[in-house]
């Protein structure tokens, strides 16, 4: 030391804590304050900015109340310099994760307020969150005088020898900024691939797409496989969509009638099934002289992939119950074995003005 320690200088450094103190207090009661009223708002972006400063703010004021009092007492070159250096870093680690956490937060406030972007894709929120806190770590190592310049040139030549050996989960890493940046899968689309899987894309990070079915179960899928992936998606160019429903009456019904009393069941459908476009205009169109009846196509108009079940359910059970009423009959092709003295006919198929048509084979005892 370069002189005593006396009172005075214990007084100074402690009212020089406890300001840092009481500072880090009172701010933290402001900010708190101030949290509430930004939760008011409908950007969220001001909610991550205060919360990250309620814990940059109050640390900023306790490491400044510290070194106030350590510039105060009188301690020999080597320890206050320790001291500061110790000081510095602590701020600077507090401040890198706040920072962190505030440029993910926004990244995220960005995605979820606009359409077409990536809401809920924690691959942009994991990059921006690594790149700040590798940012303040070679902060760090600079404030400690360790030259970042070799470490920089070591990592270039070990990055080279870690991309060889991490080639799949880099290949996942771009093909998943790939998916996002083509804006062909979003979280919250349905999407089927040719493979088979198919459901809600839940999230997309930076090594595998998390679909969930409807039977509530996950199925992880890596990016690279689904880039490469014939895939259907249902909720884009828009996500309203048309489901068939194929039908048929018997030849000897009146088709004025099916279309009429069918098109009045869509349109009931349509206003009364949750999941439907009301405004669908009716579509039938016949196609098909069939083995005993007339085929034609129902086109339903419904809002999402998974309201289709629920509206075809509907359309079947309703659609059943007015062709009883109307008579309108819904013939149902059958099979006849008749058995013989020494063969068996078996006809093909018992048509609907029942004309049975079909061959005969010998049976040798």
């Amino acid at each position: 030391m370069n002189r005593a320690l006396t009172l005075d200088d214990s007084v100074i450094a402690g009212i020089a804590l406890a300001a840092g103190l009481l500072a880090a207090f009172l701010s933290r009661t402001l900010l708190r304050w101030l949290a509430k009223h930004a939760k008011r708002t409908r950007w969220s972006g001001d909610d991550v900015m205060v919360d990250a400063l309620r814990t940059v703010v109050p640390w900023a004021a306790i490491a400044g109340g510290a070194a106030a009092a350590a510039a105060v007492l009188p301690l020999t070159k080597a320890v206050q310099h320790t001291v500061n250096q110790s000081l510095t870093v602590l701020l600077i680690f507090v401040v890198t994760v706040s920072a962190a956490r505030v440029v993910a937060g926004l990244v995220q406030s960005v995605t979820t307020s606009r359409s077409g972007v990536a809401g809920s894709a924690t691959i942009f929120v994991n990059i921006t969150r690594i790149l700040v806190l590798a940012i303040g770590f070679l902060v760090v190592l600079q404030t400690l005088g360790i030259s970042i310049a070799p470490l920089l040139t070591a990592l270039g030549v070990g990055g080279l020898a870690v991309a060889l050996a991490l080639q799949d989960t880099l290949a996942n890493l771009f093909a998943g900024i790939h998916i996002l940046a083509s804006k062909t899968v979003q979280p919250g689309d349905y999407i089927k691939l040719s493979s088979g899987e198919e459901g809600y894309v839940e999230d997309i990070n930076w090594r595998q797409t998390t679909v969930r079915a409807l039977s509530n179960n996950l199925v992880v899928i890596p990016n690279g496989q689904l880039a490469k992936s014939n895939m259907t998606n249902y909720m884009r160019p828009q996500q309203q969509l048309t489901v068939l429903v194929q039908v048929g009456v018997a030849y000897d019904s009146d088709l004025e009638q099916v279309e009429r009393v069918t098109s009045e069941v869509i349109a009931e459908v349509m206003a009364d099934v949750e999941g439907a476009v009301p405004d669908h205009e009716p579509a039938i169109r016949f196609h098909t002289f069939g083995d005993s009846r007339i085929g034609f196509t129902v086109i339903l108009g419904v809002g999402e992939f998974s309201d289709q079940y629920r509206i075809k359910h509907e359309f079947i059970k309703r659609l059943h119950r007015r062709y009883r009423e109307e008579g309108i009959r819904i013939p149902v092709p059958a099979r006849t074995v008749a058995l013989q003295q020494g063969a068996v006919v078996i006809p093909q198929q018992r048509t609907g003005d029942g004309v049975v048509q079909g061959d005969r084979s010998a049976l040798h005892d």
